[in-house]
């Protein structure tokens, strides 16, 4: 690792000083290559993969899919829900307008059911051993890997993004997840050892911690990522030895159907109950009853504030305990310090587009601001003038041309956002592109928003404020580092942040310890969620962590566990403290005596308070 930091430096180094990503690419392909002759691990430990198994994809997910005849009970809008029908969910792209189907909505005896199995097929599945579940997790990464294509145009048909989106923030993350269980989750997972008691007297005692399945949990995700918000969850509680009940959105419910049942085909191929797994999409008016079903032994929820409180207070009436991640208005801090010459600059422009636009900027840890010091802020207001506006809007699975940035997920929020972004331009901000939302050419019924530069933006505007979800840059100047993370800590979130200045620097340092927020990334943006680190939020983004040891620990039951160290030495009452007892005064001298010497501070202490004991055992 340490080589690597250095051959990285080199490579930042040399690119500065030539002004040429080929340079930098050069450095990081021998960088590459001396890791992997020198330093180089599998990313998967080793083990069996006798299991296999075949998928019948959709048709929808082809490319160029043409639309079938839509029955007439379909909505005249996009949308999920027909009064007539309300007993169906009806599934549409948004990046064509196309119809996808519909799908029958998960009643309160459904829910029932969902729950009933799933309690049979976990009682039977938490007996089994870690690599018995290691096999199930390493076969559906096999078949992740080898099904890229299929998967992730089923993820873009439902959301609308592009392929490229999907294969990061959807195919990587969740090969990411996989992979790191398969090596670190058994150890997450084993009984831990703890130091055990401080009392001097109670020594002969050990400590440990073992983690134990909860039984049935519960996953309410949201459907910005279809594909590794279903998956995300159901891996940490089938390693964990959980079952697994999760309620995706009705706006993906098509896709997430698929993504389900190829986890259930998994376990079934691997000689386990696919009930283990269970998908239910209900009406919002009986989200309540899933929430507070008393069955539930956990709850991980995953959306926005409003509905958040409605889900707490149903949980609370069963005791359910509930992991919250709500939204963000990440803020990324650039300092000047970081800005060492123009190639660094465009390379950093990258960076933020990306962060911006991935997904058409529905991302709970997507860069909504982007704050800077003078001469960096100066830097790349020049840069980004010239390249948002090149961003080319469409669906990939349809399209011929490039494609950079797909639709969003429906058009419900498109007055909001242009009254956000008309309220900062009345306010002095400048609205450099977008602002809007695009009719498209070749899909008119799609949901597409312009992709937006906002420049000149000061923490007062409601935009600087409120989260947009949406592809909307904006950039705000900050005087130094102290008002930067004043400007940073102004809203009212704190899931993700990002700072990029020199490595190790007193300004980046001091950023990472007082940006208010449950995720910092140092000169990347959103790595730390790859990292498997818990990742969770503060304030208004939510509490509780899943990701990473403490994710998978907070699906078990953490059972505290005390023995005797040494055979024949265990713990027995003194005769002058049994019931009844025959003298409380004596008895009073014995316990403030054995106290004082089990917390002495000195040995004369300890021997004094020892004598007093001894004098009074009995």
């Amino acid at each position: 690792m340490i080589l690597l930091e250095h051959l990285r430096d080199l490579a930042t180094t040399i690119g500065d000083f030539a002004n040429s990503w080929y340079v930098v690419c050069a450095t990081f392909v021998i960088a590459t290559v001396l890791t992997t002759v020198f330093v180089w691990q599998p990313s998967l430990p080793p083990g069996p993969y006798n299991f296999v198994f075949n998928y019948k994809f959709p048709a929808e997910c082809q490319p160029n899919w043409s639309q079938r005849h839509s029955p007439a009970d379909v909505p005249s809008k996009l949308s999920v829900y027909n009064p007539s029908r309300p007993d169906l969910i009806h599934c549409h792209c948004p990046a064509t307008g196309q119809y996808l189907g519909r799908v029958p909505v998960s009643t309160r005896e459904d829910i029932d059911i969902a729950v009933e199995k799933c309690q049979k097929a976990q009682d039977v599945w938490k007996k089994t051993s870690f690599q018995e579940r290691k096999v199930v997790l390493r076969v559906f990464l096999q078949f992740l890997k080898k099904n890229q294509d299929e998967i992730v145009r089923i993820a873009c048909r439902d959301s609308g993004k592009t392929m490229v989106d999907a294969a990061l923030g959807e195919v990587m993350v969740t090969l990411e997840k996989l992979a790191w269980t398969l090596k670190s989750g058994e150890r997450a997972l084993r009984p831990s050892s703890r130091p055990g008691p401080a009392n001097l007297l109670i020594r002969y005692k050990t400590a440990e911690v073992a983690y134990e399945p909860l039984g049935v949990v519960l996953a309410l995700v949201s459907w910005n990522y279809p594909l590794h918000n279903i998956l995300n969850p159901i891996i940490s509680s089938i390693f964990s030895g959980n079952g697994i009940i999760v309620k995706c959105s009705e706006s993906v419910v098509w896709s997430s159907r698929y993504f389900v049942e190829m986890v259930q085909t998994c376990l079934s191929v691997c000689g386990h109950s696919q009930d283990l797994v269970q998908l239910v999409c209900p009406w919002p008016s009986d989200t309540d009853y899933l929430t507070s079903h008393p069955d539930i032994s956990h709850a991980t929820f995953i959306g926005s504030k409003p509905v958040a409180h409605k889900v707490l207070a149903a949980a609370a009436s069963s005791l359910t305990p509930v992991t919250v991640e709500l939204g963000g208005k990440d803020a990324v801090i650039v300092l000047d310090e970081h800005l060492a010459s123009w190639s660094r600059c465009d390379a950093l422009a990258s960076v933020l587009m990306r962060g911006s636009f991935q997904s058409a900027g529905q991302n709970c840890i997507g860069i909504e601001r982007i704050i800077c010091e003078p001469k960096a802020y100066d830097a790349l207001v020049k840069v980004l003038t010239k390249r948002v506006p090149q961003l080319c809007l469409g669906s990939s699975l349809d399209d011929d041309a490039n494609v950079d940035m797909g639709a969003m997920i429906n058009d419900s929020r498109f007055d909001v956002l242009e009254g956000l972004i008309a309220d900062a331009v009345k306010n002095g901000a400048k609205l450099s592109c977008g602002g809007k939302r695009l009719e498209h050419p070749e899909h008119p019924l799609g949901s597409y928003f312009q992709p937006t530069l906002l420049i000149d933006v000061t923490p007062e505007m409601e935009i600087a404020r409120n989260e947009t979800f949406a592809p909307v840059m904006v950039l705000m100047k900050a005087k130094n580092t102290g008002d930067a993370i004043r400007i940073a800590n102004s809203a009212k979130f704190g899931l993700g942040g990002a700072v990029f200045g020199k490595r190790g620097s007193a300004a980046t340092e001091k950023v990472v310890r007082e940006m208010k927020t449950g995720n910092i990334a140092v000169n990347d943006f959103a790595t730390f969620y790859v990292c498997q680190l818990p990742f969770g939020g503060v304030n208004d983004s939510g509490y509780g962590k899943f990701g990473g040891e403490e994710g998978l620990r907070a699906l078990c039951l953490a059972k505290s566990i005390c023995r005797d160290r040494f055979p024949g030495i265990s713990t027995s009452i003194p005769p002058v403290v049994d019931y009844p007892m025959k003298n409380v005064k004596k008895a009073w001298k014995f316990v403030r005596a054995m106290n004082a010497a089990a917390y002495a501070g000195s040995a004369k202490e300890f021997a004094l308070s020892l004598v007093q004991l001894l004098a009074n055992v009995k």
